[in-house]
C-alpha cells in the first residue's frame, strides 16, 4: 500500500514543496531579519538628523552628516504629527516625481504607513518639546526581492515538476510506444510460419475429389489469418499510406460483417451524393479500425438492433460516425474506453478500441472519440480524417 502510494511523482511533488516549504520559512526569517535591521539603521539615520539640527561644534555637525548621507537604500519620508510632509526632507525616492507629479509623496506615504509603523520624534529644547516629527519608510530594494523570492522559488519549482511530468509521460509513451511495435510485429512473425504452411496444405488438399467445398471455407480462414498478420505487420511499423475511396472502404467492410451480424441486425449505411470521398489511408489498418467499430457495436446491441454509418464530406475533413442502439456506456467508464486491457465483455482482453485509437491518431493523424452515449439508447463513436 506505501510503495504503491509513494510513487515517483508523489516522491517528487513532496520534495518540492519540502523545498517550497523552506525556502518560505526561511525567507520569512531573513526579511523580518533585514526589517529589524533596517528600522535600526532609520533610527540612526533621525538620530543624525536631530544632531545636524542641534550641532554646536563641527565635529558633532560632519559626523552626524557622514551617518546621515550613508543611508542610500532605505526610503525615508519626514512628517510632522499631522502628516503634513516635509518635501526637503525626504531621502532615497523619485525627485523627477517629486517635481513634476505632485501626488506622488501623498502616494509614497500611504504606501509607507501600510508597510511599517512611524518612528515618532520629538524636537525639545531644555524641557519643552517645541515639535513633533514623524519618519515614515518604506522597504528596501533587498527587502522586496527577499519578500518576492518564494514567488519566484515557487515558480521555478513548478516549472521543474511540470518539465520532469511531461519528460516522464514521453518517456512511458515511447515505452509504450515500442512495446507495441514489438508485440506486433512478433505476432505477425509468428503468425506468418504457419499461415505459409497451411497455404501450402490447402494446395495439397484441393488436389484431392471430394474436398472442394472444404478447400474453399479453410482457404478464406486462411486468408483471414494472412490478413490479421498483415495488419499487425503494418502496426510494427510505419504504415504506408495511399488516397483511397472511403465510401467504397466502408462499404465493404459493411458487407462483410452483414454476412457475420445475424438477421435481427439491421445495417444502414448513408454517405454523400458523390461517389467517391477521398482520404489518405492504410486500407488494411483503417479496415480493421471499422471492422472494430462494428464488432464493438454488435457486442453491445446483443445479437438484436440497428447500425448506422454515417459519412459527412467535410471541408478539410472526411468524418465517420458509427452509431448503435445497444447498452450505451456509462459515465464512469468513458475515461477507460480507449484504455489498454479496459473491457465490459466477459471474454477478450481490451484492446480492440485501444488498437483502433492507435491506427486512427498516431497512424492516420486523425481523432476518435465518443460523439453520444446513453444508456438504454446506444453509443456514437466519431472518426475525423484529414484531407490529403
Amino acid at each position: 500500500m506505501i510503495q504503491q502510494w509513494l510513487n515517483g511523482k508523489t516522491v517528487l511533488f513532496l520534495v518540492a514543496v519540502a523545498i517550497v516549504t523552506a525556502t518560505i520559512f526561511y525567507s520569512q526569517y531573513l526579511s523580518r531579519k533585514i526589517a529589524a535591521d533596517e528600522k535600526n539603521k532609520v533610527e540612526i539615520w533621525i538620530e543624525a538628523q536631530k544632531t545636524i539640527v542641534t550641532a554646536t561644534d563641527q565635529a558633532s555637525f560632519n559626523l552626524a552628516a557622514k551617518i546621515s548621507s550613508e543611508n542610500k537604500e532605505i526610503p525615508i519620508i519626514e512628517t510632522d504629527e499631522n502628516d503634513k510632509i516635509n518635501p526637503g526632507n525626504c531621502v532615497n525616492l523619485d525627485s523627477n516625481k517629486i517635481k513634476t507629479d505632485s501626488t506622488y509623496l501623498r502616494k509614497k506615504l500611504k504606501e509607507f504607513k501600510h508597510q511599517h509603523k512611524p518612528i515618532v520624534v520629538p524636537f525639545t529644547i531644555g524641557n519643552k518639546t517645541i515639535a513633533v516629527n514623524k519618519y515614515y519608510y518604506g522597504d528596501s530594494v533587498l527587502q522586496q526581492e527577499v519578500k518576492y523570492y518564494p514567488i519566484v522559488q515557487l515558480i521555478v519549482v513548478g516549472l521543474f515538476i511540470v518539465i520532469t511530468v511531461i519528460a516522464q509521460k514521453s518517456a512511458f509513451n515511447s515505452t509504450q510506444n515500442q512495446l507495441w511495435a514489438g508485440m506486433a510485429k512478433e505476432t505477425a512473425h509468428q503468425l506468418g510460419t504457419p499461415v505459409t504452411s497451411l497455404k501450402g496444405w490447402v494446395e495439397v488438399l484441393r488436389d484431392i475429389t471430394g474436398t472442394e467445398s472444404m478447400v474453399t471455407e479453410i482457404e478464406k480462414d486462411v486468408n483471414r489469418l494472412e490478413l490479421i498478420s498483415d495488419r499487425f505487420g503494418k502496426i510494427g511499423s510505419q504504415p504506408h499510406l495511399e488516397e483511397t475511396n472511403i465510401i467504397l472502404q466502408v462499404s465493404n467492410m459493411v458487407d462483410y460483417m452483414k454476412k457475420r451480424a445475424g438477421n435481427k441486425i439491421d445495417f444502414i449505411i448513408t454517405k454523400p451524393q458523390n461517389e467517391e470521398l477521398t482520404a489518405m489511408i492504410s486500407p488494411p489498418l483503417f479496415d480493421w479500425v471499422i471492422e472494430n467499430l462494428l464488432k464493438n457495436a454488435l457486442d453491445a446491441m446483443e445479437g438484436h438492433g440497428t447500425i448506422t454509418v454515417q459519412l459527412h464530406d467535410n471541408i478539410t475533413q472526411v468524418i465517420i460516425e458509427v452509431t448503435d442502439t445497444g447498452k450505451g456506456i456509462a459515465k464512469a467508464n468513458l475515461p477507460n474506453v480507449f484504455k489498454p486491457g479496459f473491457t465490459t465483455k466477459k471474454r477478450g482482453w481490451g484492446l480492440g478500441l485501444t488498437l483502433t485509437k492507435r491506427i486512427v491518431e498516431q497512424y492516420h493523424k486523425g481523432h476518435i472519440y465518443i460523439k453520444y452515449t446513453e444508456l438504454g439508447k446506444g453509443t456514437t463513436f466519431r472518426i475525423e480524417l484529414n484531407k490529403g
